[in-house]
């Protein structure tokens, strides 16, 4: 449980305390790391030119991997960029990696959600390291190819060590991008030609690093607002993995996911090791990386073959990849188990979304979508909540009779029971009946806050302008200028105290003139909503709105149903003062 969730259940507790004794949160272009001051006995940074040949900043030197390159090679650095439909990226041969890959379609404060989160010190990703995990990535500056407008290939020619075998080899990272998805194909060639009958860096022929971290940008993974999650998915079952943990065991895919975007390695038939790892990178609150580590080549050369997503998490993006419909003609992936939830609610929250996202089309406002899913969630209950008041009113009016019972009974509680069971079967009367609607609306609830909390499609969605622009997130009337000590709150926000104040009157209403004399009672109704106060207070606008209208509407449902209830109150009564508490049994006639 958060902190912040435990503080609020101990400031509710504190305050039901105090009431006892009174009784009473397109594209623009991509920022270079900043130029990395040269200290003396430093060897000067390589001059970093774009394909259009315009200098750049200077990459600061890294330390080499255990190949040395048998040639002097390019001496600037040199930046592609691939511009397909839905993203940017940026590539560099130094090294042959990508420095960011932006999402066209989804924004992150004022630019573009970028997949590479860099950090301070300029990291790349899907970088090359001779080795194992340990080994450091290869940042020679390569030779560039452009094949095409959505095609890139880097290379360049190295030696193995002596203790090796020694011998000449090419390293060759060929990039193919889908102009109509946001996957694409690395492949990753090693070719000694006759000259090297095997590759082998102290057991592993190289290893595939993504990293430092996926986007978008976050002060902090609080588990609510953002935060990752590891995956490796193997024989039609996805596992959630630990970080640091190799996996020997051939996977079909692994995924970072966070809240809203993940990232999928789909390896090919090659066996690798892999491992997540949480290692820290300068700069970054958090980090979320992915190895992939090819075992030692018995052979000259090797072309593997990897593709990688990047992109948001949603059914309809990857969706494409278990029917067979996309460019790269993959089938029955199951990378949309990347994006569902689990659990045994999980076919209850999918149909919610389907309703969610049906009212979405007839307006086109999410809004308005969660108001109307309120109201039709309540249509359809409104007949099983109907009867629980039913059983309600009934148990009040037996509740004579069955203090007769226990009262008569009190010194033989097993012959209490048994006349307690006759009683309620010869009244028709099912002391469970009144739980059915709670019982049937727990789960309901539960699925509307994961899908309020995690669905895609509420990201940045506005449901009232200058108010609430953002229905993922919560909403602010105003930005204070200190945090408040304890609750770490940094906004005055107007939702929860509309909920606070609709579920104190919806409960008031509800409840029976005798519930409302306890003591108990008294808490539950008033303590109940201070404490939901402080949890709900920073959960997701759409979440609270939804609460908000689920308060009105069974206020609503009540004033009806008090309506419906008061004549039959009445005949219910009656009917029940002129019968027995048990009827007598019939004398057997000789």
């Amino acid at each position: 449980m958060e902190k912040r969730t435990v503080l609020a259940v101990v400031l509710s507790i504190l305050v039901i305390t105090g009431f006892y004794f009174i009784q009473g949160t397109f594209f623009s272009p991509q920022q270079d790391p900043a130029a990395v001051t040269q200290t003396a006995g430093q060897p000067a940074a390589p001059t970093v030119v774009d394909s259009t040949g315009t200098p750049a900043a200077p990459v600061p030197p890294v330390e080499t991997a255990p190949a040395v390159s048998t040639e002097t090679g390019p001496v600037v650095e040199q930046r592609t960029t691939i511009r397909t439909q839905y993203t940017t990226v940026i590539l560099t041969n130094a090294g042959g990696d990508i420095v960011s890959y932006k999402l066209n379609e989804h924004d992150d404060h004022d630019d573009y959600v970028d997949m590479v989160l860099s950090g301070d010190a300029g990291a790349h990703a899907f970088t090359i390291a001779f080795g194992g995990m340990t080994a450091q990535p290869v940042t020679d500056l390569f030779y560039v190819s452009r094949i095409s407008d959505y095609i890139v290939e880097f290379y360049r020619d190295y030696a193995l060590p002596q203790a090796s075998g020694g011998g000449a080899f090419r390293l060759t990272k060929r990039y193919t991008f889908d102009p109509n998805e946001y996957m694409f194909q690395l492949e990753v060639s090693l070719d000694g030609g006759v000259s090297v009958p095997s590759i082998d860096f102290n057991g592993a022929a190289y290893t595939l690093g993504f990293g430092p971290q996926i986007g978008p940008r976050f002060e902090k993974l609080d588990g609510r607002y953002d935060y990752r999650q590891y995956y490796t998915y193997t024989n039609g079952k996805r596992k959630n993995e630990k970080t640091d943990i190799p996996i020997i065991n051939r996977v079909s895919w692994a995924a970072i996911a966070g809240k809203y975007f993940t990232f999928i390695a789909i390896p090919d038939a090659s066996s690798y090791e892999m491992v997540f790892s949480t290692r820290a990178e300068p700069g970054l609150a958090s980090a979320s990386r992915f190895y992939m580590t090819r075992a030692a080549l018995n052979s000259s050369r090797t072309t593997d073959t990897f593709r990688f997503y990047l992109g948001p998490k949603t059914q309809s993006s990857l969706g494409i990849y278990d029917t067979g419909m996309n460019d790269f003609h993959l089938q029955e992936m199951d990378l949309s188990k990347a994006a569902s939830t689990s659990g045994i609610l999980t076919p209850v929250e999918v149909a919610l979304k389907w309703l969610l996202q049906l009212f979405y089309r007839i307006v086109p406002n999410y809004g308005l979508a969660i108001l109307f899913l309120g109201l039709l969630t309540k249509i359809v209950l409104f007949p099983l909540t109907r009867k629980g008041s039913e059983s309600t009113l009934k148990m009040q009016a037996l509740a004579p009779k069955i203090k007769e019972i226990q009262d008569k009974y009190k010194d033989n509680p097993q012959q209490m029971n048994a006349k307690m069971a006759e009683f309620y079967k010869t009244e028709g009367y099912n002391p469970l009946s009144g739980c059915l609607p709670i019982l049937i609306q727990f789960p309901i609830m539960i699925a509307m806050y994961n899908l309020f909390n995690n669905h895609f499609d509420l990201r940045g969605a506005m449901f009232i302008p200058g108010w609430i622009p953002d229905l993922s997130m919560p909403e602010s009337v105003y930005h204070l200028p200190f945090t408040i000590p304890l609750l770490g709150w940094t906004d005055i926000r107007l939702l929860p105290f509309i909920y606070t104040g609709s579920q104190l009157l919806s409960s008031k209403i509800t409840q029976t003139p005798g519930q409302q004399s306890g003591m108990q009672m008294k808490i539950m109704m008033y303590g109940m909503p201070l404490m939901f106060f402080f949890i709900l207070y920073n959960v997701p606008a759409g979440l609270t709105v939804y609460w908000i209208m689920n308060n009105l509407l069974s206020l609503a449902q009540q004033l009806i149903i008090n309506r419906l209830m008061a004549k039959k109150k009445a005949e219910l009564a009656a009917s029940i003062a002129a019968k027995p508490v048990i009827a007598p049994k019939k004398k057997k006639k000789h």
